[in-house]
């Protein structure tokens, strides 16, 4: 654990949790986040570095961050976080689930381990963090889980990956209508080809360039793209988008 937040509880900043806040697009959802004048939590599972890089960058330019780990698919860890979120800042106000794995491989070939693992992380982890996120979140709230656009794509070996989010999304439907009365808005977002690791991991500069072109706007998606959605989603701006998938990919679907 670390940062330098000592503020929490005054009521006139907001608290934000973002799971995966140390990779591609999460570090992007933190600083953005940070921008706004939350308190951001940046969450981890693997690279604390990671993470304390994605603090420092928020401190050093004028933000509040801490960084705090937790395996997103375990109730016990998950809980101890959002105590300490509460413990420290009084309470919460946005969650952000970036945390997800995508590993590729057609239908027919692909490993039920790997299937198993991405379920692991992107279902139940997203069914855990949620579940957390509807009984602890203050009124005024906002919950923004991730999809994927290629829900709507169809392309060839994303079948299991996006057979996990297709379950995200229909949670998030689900979960915004159960929030009745809460003044807490629940969306996902749904990101189109982004440019970051975990998209480009395997994939050949062609590949990537053929991808890129597929888009009217003809270019790759970046992690701050899809944080500007995150940012409308959970500010005041987006306080009537309830209960939606927003697809950030500029035009690809």
């Amino acid at each position: 654990m670390s940062g330098l937040i000592s503020e929490g509880g005054s009521g006139t900043r907001r608290v934000a949790l973002v799971t995966g806040g140390s990779g591609g697009i999460g570090s992007a959802v933190s600083r953005r986040l940070a921008a706004d004048g939350m308190a951001v939590v940046v969450h981890y599972a693997g690279s604390a570095a990671s993470a304390e890089a994605v603090v420092k960058s928020i401190t050093a330019d004028g933000g509040a961050a801490v960084a705090l780990p937790g395996d997103v698919a375990e109730p016990e860890q998950m809980t101890e976080l959002f105590d300490t979120v509460e413990d420290r800042f009084g309470g919460l106000d946005v969650v952000v689930n970036t945390a997800g794995i995508m590993l590729l491989a057609p239908l027919a070939e692909m490993e039920l381990e790997a299937f198993d693992r991405m379920h692991r992380v992107n279902v139940r982890g997203t069914f855990v963090v949620s579940q957390l996120a509807a009984r602890r979140l203050r009124p005024g709230g906002a919950l923004v889980n991730f999809s994927t656009s290629v829900t709507r794509l169809q392309q060839p070996e994303y079948a299991a990956y996006a057979a996990t989010k297709g379950a995200v999304e229909a949670m998030t439907l689900i979960l915004a209508r159960e929030l009745r009365g809460r003044d807490v808005t629940v969306n996902a977002v749904a990101p189109g080809p982004t440019a970051t690791p975990l998209f480009t991991q395997g994939k050949s500069e062609e590949l990537i360039a053929r991808i890129a072109s597929a888009a009217p706007l003809e270019r790759l998606g970046t992690p701050e793209d899809i944080a500007e959605s995150v940012a409308f989603l959970a500010g005041s701006g987006g306080r009537w988008i309830n209960g939606q998938v927003l697809f950030a990919n500029g035009g690809i679907a």
